[in-house]
């Protein structure tokens, strides 16, 4: 069984991108598990706090579902033409001494998605996303990027995937990051 951990990079009660997981996760391929994971509870990440207290509880509980995971999809919001600050604040944290060794993502295979309200989806967040990833060392699963847009009328008034272009690209996304990750 392939786990695959996805972790929405907004804090919007209706997000989108919180939204596209729940989405995912109703058209996973044979043979996979998938979890949701948000950034709720993560702090500003200040130096000195974690000198003081070490790594925050909310950190630490991410972290372990990171670890615990085959792979991690980064649903990622786009804001200014980039990658939000929480999201990267959170990544942050887990990159830290504390939590792995600093090591959590070395050789972590990851995909990116992403939804937005704009034309363009998330290509500039996404792109934005790369050099964090390299910094990281990651596995990069650079074969299949998931881009939403319009995101307001790709979901309904609940927030359910009501696109049917994009409900015909989750099943192939997942099973090729899933192929991926199994390689």
């Amino acid at each position: 069984m392939t786990r695959i951990l996805g972790i929405s990079g907004s804090l919007r009660r209706a997000s989108f991108n919180t939204a596209l997981l729940h989405a995912m996760a109703r058209h996973l391929p044979d043979g996979v598990e998938f979890e949701i994971a948000t950034l709720h509870g993560v702090p500003l990440y200040d130096g000195d706090a974690e000198a003081a207290d070490g790594i925050p509880p909310a950190v630490a509980a991410l972290a372990t579902r990171i670890a615990a995971a085959d792979g991690v999809i980064l649903s990622t919001p786009e804001y200014n033409n980039g990658m939000p600050g929480v999201f990267k604040n959170a990544i942050d944290w887990l990159s830290r001494g504390g939590v792995a060794g600093g090591k959590l993502f070395a050789g972590k295979p990851v995909a990116l998605a992403g939804a937005s309200p704009g034309g363009f989806g998330t290509i500039l967040s996404q792109t934005h996303w790369l050099q964090v990833l390299r910094a990281l060392g990651t596995k990069h699963w650079s074969e299949g990027r998931l881009m939403v847009s319009r995101a307001g009328k790709a979901f309904d008034a609940e927030n359910a995937l009501q696109d049917a272009d994009v409900a015909a690209q989750l099943g192939p996304y997942l099973a090729g990051f899933a192929g991926f990750i199994g390689k």
